[in-house]
């Protein structure tokens, strides 16, 4: 005898702050933990990650769908950044999301707003905020929002951008926010693409070139393991000979992002490179 199919349920929209609110105390009413998954939609492998974690690590889950206007500069993809609600709220379903925060711009920066999180340590490492000196502000600012908006006990960030981790890490605990954040590692695909939301603007011959990223971030951490000097050097040049235009290749202190000092630190490698119109970014561990 077949067992009868599950009901999916599909996720509450929320889009108001004072339905905000009341969902927020009704699940501390009941005494459940919660869960923030950040995101601003077109929702991939990447994300679902994220949703796995959070659920593995507290009783209620909420996953915020917000493309925030203030982290893109004018020249940005901001008109063209990919919008698919409805298939996000269908895959939200399909992994039991309970709740989905996707405010309007209106509500998130209604008019007279005119408060900004200007954060500095981790966000001024002359990495994303070099090429983007906009971004930080930002991602600090509308991140402070959720935040507060959602009250979550944790709150869940991908790898992929650790810089961004970093520097919502700090703001959390300079602000003296009750949130932990906790990064989740980078989800590839099987030849080793970083999953984003912007890979879908790659044509064909772009894609078969993309993995190359992640493999002169390899080739680079093996020549810093053996002590080889001019590692990054040649990652850098094994990207632009390859065709990518290299924002930045670079190996800086895991913790705090500035520039090595010492033998003994723990070492992220980082890089952003354009193919085509596409702007790519990475990073590992070495």
């Amino acid at each position: 005898m077949k067992s009868p199919k599950r009901t999916k349920h599909h996720p509450r929209v929320i889009r108001t702050l004072p339905a905000l609110g009341q969902s927020i105390a009704n699940l501390r009413a009941r005494r459940r933990t919660i869960a923030l998954v950040p995101t601003m939609g077109a929702l991939h492998e990447g994300h679902f990650s994220l949703v796995r974690r959070a659920q593995a690590r507290a009783s209620s889950v909420v996953v915020s769908i917000f493309v925030n206007p203030t982290q893109f500069a004018p020249h940005e993809d901001l008109t063209t950044y990919p919008r698919t609600f409805a298939a996000d709220i269908a895959a939200l379903a399909e992994r039991d999301v309970p709740l989905v925060w996707a405010p309007s711009v209106r509500t998130m920066y209604p008019d007279g707003f005119a408060t900004r999180v200007v954060p500095e340590g981790p966000a001024t490492a002359g990495l994303e905020d070099a090429s983007r000196p906009h971004f930080f502000t930002g991602v600090a600012t509308i991140v402070a929002k959720l935040l507060i908006q959602c009250q979550p006990d944790i709150a869940l960030f991908g790898e992929k951008d650790y810089q961004q981790l970093k520097v919502v890490t700090q703001l959390a605990r300079d602000l003296g926010l009750k949130t932990r954040i906790v990064g989740v590692p980078i989800v590839r695909q099987r030849d080793g693409l970083a999953l984003s939301s912007r890979n879908r603007y790659l044509s064909a011959a772009e894609r078969a070139k993309a993995p190359m990223l992640y493999r002169a971030l390899k080739d680079a951490a093996a020549k810093i393991a053996a002590g080889e000097p001019k590692a990054v050097e040649y990652g850098r040049n094994a990207l632009a000979q390859a065709g990518f235009q290299v924002d930045y290749f670079e190996a800086r202190n895991a913790g705090t992002l500035e520039p090595l000092k010492t033998s003994d630190e723990p070492i992220r490698l980082l890089v952003a490179a354009r193919l085509g119109t596409t702007r790519l970014i990475d990073n590992i561990a070495v």
